[in-house]
Order: C-alpha cells, then sequence, then structure tokens
C-alpha cells in the first residue's frame, strides 16, 4: 500500500503539479503565445472528430455545456491526439455559477488552466478562455493568464446582467491587459479592448 502511495505522488497525471504555477492558489499558468488569427474559423469541441481533413484549419471553442469536455481533464493524453490536428485551441470553459460552492469554482479555473498549459507542453497553440462569477470570483478568476495574451470570452447569458458582466470584463482588461479579445456573441458597446468578434458552426444548429 506504501510503495503503491508513492507511486501515484510520483503520476505527474495525479499530482498535476508539472506546470508553472500563479496567484494564491497556484493556478497553472497558460503562457502568452503569438497566435495567427488570419482568416481562421472555429467550430465547437463537440463537432471535433478524429481525423478531420475537413477542419483542421479551424480554431476550437468550448461555449458548450461542460459536461460534453469532462474527459479532457480527466483523460487528457486520450484526447491529445484528436485536438493536436486543430490550428488552435481555446481552453475549456468550465461554468462559474454563483449557486457553486467557491472550491468548486476554483477549480473549474484551475482545470481550464492545466488543460491549457498541458496542450502547451505537447507544442499546440492555445487561447485561455476568460470568465467570471460574482465578485468574489475576481480573486482567482483571471490567475494562470499571462499578461498581453490572446484571449477568448462568451456572452452567452450576460445580457441579463450587463452591470455584473461589464464589472467582471473591466477586470479583466485591468489584470491581464489582452492583446486581443475573442468574443463568442455581440459585444456591449461599452467594452474596450480589441475586440475581434467571432461565431462558430455547430452541426446541432444546422452548420457545415
Amino acid at each position: 500500500m506504501i510503495k503503491s502511495s508513492k507511486k501515484m505522488r510520483g503520476n505527474p497525471l495525479f499530482t498535476r503539479n508539472l506546470f508553472q504555477k500563479s496567484g494564491y492558489y497556484e493556478i497553472p499558468l497558460v503562457k502568452k503565445q503569438e497566435i495567427d488569427l488570419t482568416n481562421i474559423q472555429f467550430i465547437t469541441y463537440a463537432d471535433t472528430k478524429h481525423n478531420d481533413t475537413k477542419n483542421k484549419n479551424c480554431g476550437v471553442v468550448f461555449f458548450i455545456d461542460d459536461w460534453r469536455f469532462y474527459g479532457i481533464f480527466d483523460n487528457p493524453e486520450r484526447t491529445l491526439k484528436k485536438v493536436s490536428q486543430y490550428r488552435v485551441l481555446c481552453t475549456p470553459e468550465y461554468s462559474l455559477y454563483a449557486d457553486l460552492p467557491v472550491w468548486r469554482q476554483i477549480e473549474h479555473v484551475a482545470k481550464n488552466r492545466w488543460v491549457g498549459a498541458y496542450w502547451q507542453s505537447k507544442g499546440l497553440k492555445v487561447i485561455p478562455s476568460v470568465n467570471w462569477g460574482l465578485s468574489q470570483t475576481f480573486d482567482f478568476c483571471f490567475d494562470g493568464v499571462e499578461k498581453g495574451s490572446v484571449v477568448a470570452i462568451g456572452m452567452i447569458g450576460c445580457k441579463s446582467d450587463k452591470i455584473s458582466f461589464m464589472r467582471g470584463y473591466n477586470e479583466m482588461l485591468n489584470r491581464i491587459e489582452p492583446k486581443t479579445i475573442l468574443c463568442y456573441g455581440t459585444p456591449f458597446k461599452e467594452m474596450g479592448g480589441n475586440i475581434v468578434k467571432i461565431d462558430y458552426w455547430h452541426k446541432r444548429n444546422g452548420g457545415k
């Protein structure tokens, strides 16, 4: 039993301590990369597949239900070959619902960044997806993203509470100072920064 325990502690997929850490909670750091966004289209992770010759020049986004990508963190090696086909990967955007306990919200941010750091360690181009919840999440939700990075955000669900969204958005600008903000959905006119509006096709919605 002791030998088994020591062996597990030496397994990086158990300890998850391979990558540079940031912030009080030691969240893995997704490093800034030069990302070529020229003529890029996006698909959702739900629409990726093995041997996808048609969409290999696309980027992949995760603005979909969380359960559709739980396996990426749980079994990162199993999904690596599939995701590595694509031009750029946005990190999985795990939800920060207000009714989640804070420890779960911290965990969701850490999973987001760990997956991004793991992909970068395999030579892939990665864009951190950034999201936030109530103001208490500001203590950790922007950690793990290097200043000046290209980031991705989604506008899904934010229309019902514009004030809270803008509070978090402006906090992101101050803390990350992103080079470019890929925005899925129509941005509010009050949103500053270098915003690039993106869309993605999804076969469930009659996509390509």
